[in-house]
């Protein structure tokens, strides 16, 4: 299945690219400037730019930004909210927000890979408000309810 989306490019960036064939979502790029270097700091958080703004065809689709599994293993750095959700309406720079979990300084150049975007169908829900619900087998059995073995 193929979404068109526009996109608006600043700050120099080239439009995103599908790495393969088989890749779900398209790297996001740091778009600091030529030579500028941010650091992160071992519990430091800052809002990188991407230089990126899109508009999806459909608000049936939400353009969801994830951290890189790379990054994650093995420098600690992730998104600081865990996931990135861009809504078919926004129109603004996409902003990535990153946090160093790891114990070392973490640095951040022009053009890096910084997180991944993919594209989603969205389901909006029609809240209907009842007095009970149905019975299940989990029932209310919340967190670690089935145990870790």
């Amino acid at each position: 299945m193929k979404l068109n989306v526009n996109i608006k490019l600043s700050r120099g960036m080239n439009a995103p690219e599908y790495a393969t064939s088989g890749s779900a979502a398209v790297d996001l790029r740091a778009a600091i400037d030529e030579g500028e270097v941010v650091v992160l700091a071992p519990g430091e958080r800052r809002l990188i730019p991407t230089g990126l703004s899109i508009s999806p065809e459909s608000s049936e689709y939400v353009a969801i930004v994830a951290g890189r599994s790379g990054l994650g293993v093995k420098k600690g750095v992730s998104l600081a909210n865990g996931i990135g959700v861009i809504d078919s309406d926004y129109r603004g720079e996409i902003g990535v927000c990153l946090i160093n979990k790891g114990d070392e300084p973490f640095e951040v150049h022009r053009g890096d890979r910084i997180a991944q975007m993919m594209f989603l169908p969205v389901a909006t829900a029609n809240f209907i408000e009842v007095a009970s619900l149905d019975e299940t087998e989990r029932g209310a059995g919340g967190f670690g309810h089935t145990g870790i073995q």
